[in-house]
C-alpha cells in the first residue's frame, strides 16, 4: 500500500507500507480521499514542532470514507464520508475525567505522534470519526482546521459588542476569525503580510485591519480603533515568540489573551506587563468532539462557507514536489489540499 513519509525535516518519500488488516473492536478501517495540509504539517516539515517526532507519516486534517467496521460500531458504518477527530486520548487520565479529551495526558494525534491519513488506508478509533451525508470530502477534511478557531474562540469567551484582536492571519487565524465573528464581537485582524488582510476584508467584511511593521505604529491604530481601550480579547495564532510576547501590549486592563499558535521558544515579558492589568492568559490547544459536531452543522447548513477556503490543490503524486512551495508565505496558501488516489 503506498504512503507518503516525512522521513526527517524537508525530506519526503513515497514509501510501501502494509495494508491494515480488518478493523477490531471499536474501529473502523477508512479510505482517505482529501487530505488538509496543516500549519503543523508545514512546521513538522521545517522542523519547528515540538510534538512532531521523524520518520512520520503525516495527516490529521482528513476527509475519508468508511470501508468496515468492527464489533460494537454503530455511529458509523460502511459508506459514510467523515471527518475525522485524530486526537487519540486516554479517557482515564485527570483531563480526560474533565471531558477535556484535547489535552489528555498521554494524547497521541494521528500525523504528529503517530502515523496519519497520507496513504490510501488506515485504521481508527470509530469514536474519532464524525459522519455528514451532506459534506464533500473536501468540506470534511477542512473540520479540523476550522475546529481549532472554534477552541481557540471559547477558550477567549468574547462578548457581544466586545473588542478582539486575532494576531495571525494564516488558517488558524481565519479558522478563529470565523467564529469571533459569530459572537457578534468588533474584530481587528494583525497580519504581517498586507494580502492576508485583503483576503479578510474582502471574504469577511473585516473593517479593521493592521498591517504589522515592527515600528511601533500598530499600537497607535489599536488606540484609535477602541478609544483607547485595548482589547477584551486577543488570540494570537502566529506561533511566533516575538508576536506572543509583544500581544500583551494590545490587552485591555481585565481582559484575556490567549495563545494558540505554538512555538519551541521561550515566551519572556516584563511582569509589570501582566500583572497591572490583571491579564489573564490561556493556551488553547486541539478541540473537543462537540466542536467537531458544530462545524459539521454550521457548514451544511451555510452558516460557514468553505468556499474560500481552498486555494491549492495538489494530488498525492506531484505533493512530494510541491510541498516546499507551500511553505512560503508568497505562495498565497490559505489552505492546500491533498486528493488521494
Amino acid at each position: 500500500m503506498k504512503a507518503i513519509q516525512l522521513k526527517e525535516p524537508g525530506h519526503f518519500e513515497q514509501i510501501e507500507i502494509d495494508a491494515p488488516q480488518s478493523p477490531g473492536p471499536g474501529e473502523a478501517l477508512v479510505r482517505t480521499d482529501r487530505m488538509g495540509i496543516c500549519g503543523t504539517d508545514y512546521s513538522g516539515y521545517l522542523g519547528k514542532m515540538p510534538f512532531f517526532s521523524y520518520p512520520r507519516i503525516p495527516g490529521h486534517e482528513l476527509g475519508v470514507e468508511v470501508l468496515e467496521v468492527g464489533s460494537g460500531v454503530t455511529n458509523v458504518k460502511p459508506g459514510d464520508r467523515c471527518s475525522v477527530e485524530p486526537y487519540m486520548n486516554c479517557g482515564q487520565c485527570y483531563a480526560c475525567r474533565k471531558g477535556n479529551s484535547n489535552c489528555c495526558e498521554s494524547l497521541e494525534v494521528i500525523g504528529v505522534m503517530t502515523d496519519g491519513g497520507l496513504c490510501e488506508r488506515l485504521l481508527i478509533r470509530a469514536d474519532k470519526l464524525h459522519p455528514s451525508t451532506k459534506l464533500t470530502y473536501e468540506q470534511l477534511a477542512l473540520v479540523e482546521t476550522l475546529a481549532i478557531g472554534c477552541h481557540a474562540c471559547d477558550r477567549g469567551a468574547p462578548k457581544e459588542k466586545d473588542q478582539v484582536l486575532i494576531i495571525g492571519a494564516g488558517p488558524i487565524g481565519l479558522a478563529t476569525l470565523e467564529f469571533v465573528r459569530l459572537t457578534g464581537a468588533n474584530v481587528t485582524v494583525m497580519d504581517r503580510i498586507e494580502s492576508r488582510l485583503d483576503f479578510c476584508r474582502k471574504t469577511y467584511g473585516v473593517s479593521h485591519t493592521i498591517q504589522f511593521k515592527g515600528d511601533g505604529s500598530e499600537l497607535e491604530q489599536i488606540q484609535q480603533m477602541t478609544a483607547g481601550d485595548k482589547y477584551a480579547v486577543v488570540i494570537d495564532a502566529t506561533g511566533h515568540h516575538v508576536s506572543m510576547a509583544n500581544a500583551l501590549n494590545y490587552v485591555a486592563h481585565t481582559g484575556s489573551l490567549v495563545y494558540v499558535g505554538i512555538t519551541t521558544a521561550d515566551i519572556s515579558f516584563p511582569h509589570p506587563l501582566l500583572h497591572k492589568p490583571e491579564i489573564t492568559i490561556k493556551a488553547s490547544r486541539n478541540a473537543l468532539p462537540d466542536d467537531f459536531r458544530r462545524i459539521i452543522s454550521l457548514i451544511e447548513n451555510g452558516t460557514i462557507d468553505t468556499a474560500p477556503w481552498i486555494t491549492h490543490r495538489t494530488s498525492f503524486e506531484t505533493v512530494i514536489d510541491e510541498f516546499e512551495s507551500f511553505t512560503r508565505p508568497e505562495s498565497g496558501v490559505i489552505k492546500a489540499m491533498i486528493e488521494l488516489p
